[in-house]
């Protein structure tokens, strides 16, 4: 037992950082008239998204004697949106989310977000706000912001148009710098637009502002609406210092589309070997009853604080990360 490290891996400067961090944040929002809800970490269905692969578990107990299948929630968002629904107005939630087959220095299987939701407010109002939470979590008010579209990034610093660009095109661009040999790789579209994003112009986004890319691709914003120029969508990332803290969009209402996308992104899903996901049938309810106008975000607090406290290992401000549990 002696040679067991039991101890956590954030240190008290770092444990009260992350409290300060989080009464700093729900000030603001108690300031805002925005409401803090709850709502459940263990859910009957996830999102159908392929990048991301949920975590489950198994309920056992009185009203399932065949058991009934969880899944740890990777967003509050649909029940967040039902709430909406119910005329909650805006409404925040600061918990846990999960995902599996991620770790490393900026990923742990399970994490902490906030994530919230402003009705009548769309992606650039909200961006505004994002800003302004993350100068209050960063502790610095002179932070500025810079704003630019995804197709112009990969122009500017890959020389490409992701819109007239094909597969071979963007494999070439991997191959010439080196992320991988030769040999060809099945991928889509998007698939290879990810690895360069990753690889090649993340860390060209270093700079100490607050740099949101707008107007991703319509095939990587499955639940945001569509821009006018139907290429793209109205929705938002946010990275600090090369770090990717935030992602949100100006809402989807419409309940046939959404349901439309949730069935291509299975089918997406099967054809990577990847297993179905029943589409959330509350959530679509919810929007045929009727979702506000509104827009919503989901923003990483264990990465806000790495960089608040200057660290590069997201084990160093999590009391327990999983090479802890």
């Amino acid at each position: 037992m002696r040679n067991i490290d039991w101890r956590p891996g954030a240190n008290l400067e770092a444990l009260k950082a992350r409290a300060g961090m989080l009464a700093r944040i729900r000030s603001y929002f108690a300031d805002a008239g925005v409401l803090e809800v709850e709502t459940p970490l263990a859910v009957s269905t996830s999102g159908t998204d392929p990048s991301i692969e949920p975590l489950t578990t198994q309920y056992e107990g009185p009203g399932f004697s065949d058991g009934l299948k969880l899944y740890l929630q990777s967003s509050p968002e649909f029940a967040m949106k039902r709430l909406l629904a119910a005329d909650s107005g805006p409404i925040y939630q600061i918990c846990k989310a999960f995902r599996n087959n991620e770790a490393g220095r900026r990923h742990n299987l399970e994490f902490s977000i906030l994530e919230w939701y402003r009705p009548d407010f769309d992606h650039h109002q909200l961006m505004d706000e994002v800003a302004t939470i993350a100068r209050i979590a960063l502790q610095n008010d002179d932070l500025p912001v810079k704003k630019i579209a995804y197709a112009d990034l990969f122009q500017d610093f890959l020389g490409v148009d992701i819109f007239t660009a094909d597969n071979d095109d963007l494999q070439q661009i991997a191959v010439d710098n080196l992320i991988l040999g030769a040999d060809g790789i099945d991928m889509d579209k998007d698939s290879w637009l990810d690895l360069l994003m990753s690889y090649l112009v993340e860390p060209r986004l270093a700079e100490n502002d607050l740099t949101f890319i707008v107007d991703y691709p319509r095939s990587q914003a499955s639940l945001a609406r569509l821009n006018p120029d139907k290429r793209t969508a109205a929705r938002f990332e946010l990275y600090h210092q090369g770090m990717e803290l935030a992602n949100g969009f100006y809402e989807l209402v419409d309940a046939q589309e959404q349901s439309q996308r949730f069935e291509r992104e299975n089918c997406k899903r099967k054809g990577n070997g990847q297993k179905g996901i029943k589409v959330d049938r509350h959530f679509l309810a919810a929007l045929e009853h009727g979702l506000p106008d509104c827009s919503g975000v989901a923003l990483g607090l264990d990465r806000l604080l790495m960089l608040a406290m200057d660290v590069d290992d997201i084990d160093a401000v999590m009391a327990f990360s999983l090479q802890r549990v």
